[in-house]
């Protein structure tokens, strides 16, 4: 959708999934928009580079996070935010919840 602004739809998806998220590593951004995982690398990477995107490592993961360093850090954060905003209603509502543990045994749905 807003590919020609971002460069293309891979670090679309990168940058837009997580700002929603506040945070995901390639193979989980991959799965969520049925992307090839190789593209999402290589824009996680890309972006990595340019220093707007970080990553910390998680046991055996690594997350990467919206840099909050990046000089125009407030601009893109506003300017995703607008875009989750353009997204079909169904992922919008799946991309902004942010479950990521299981659900308590036992508990009722």
């Amino acid at each position: 959708m807003f590919e020609a602004l971002f460069g293309n739809e891979s670090a679309e998806r990168v940058l837009v999934y997580i700002n929603a998220r506040e945070g995901g590593y390639g193979r989980e951004i991959a799965a969520f928009f049925d992307a090839s995982l190789t593209s999402i690398q290589k824009q996680l990477d890309k972006l990595e580079i340019a220093n707007i995107l970080y990553s910390e490592q998680q046991g055996r993961t690594r997350i990467y996070k919206l840099n909050p360093r990046y000089a125009l850090y407030k601009e893109l954060k506003q300017l995703l935010d607008k875009v989750v905003e353009f997204y079909p209603p169904d992922i919008k509502k799946v991309l902004i919840s942010n479950r990521r543990r299981p659900r308590r045994k036992g508990k009722p749905l």
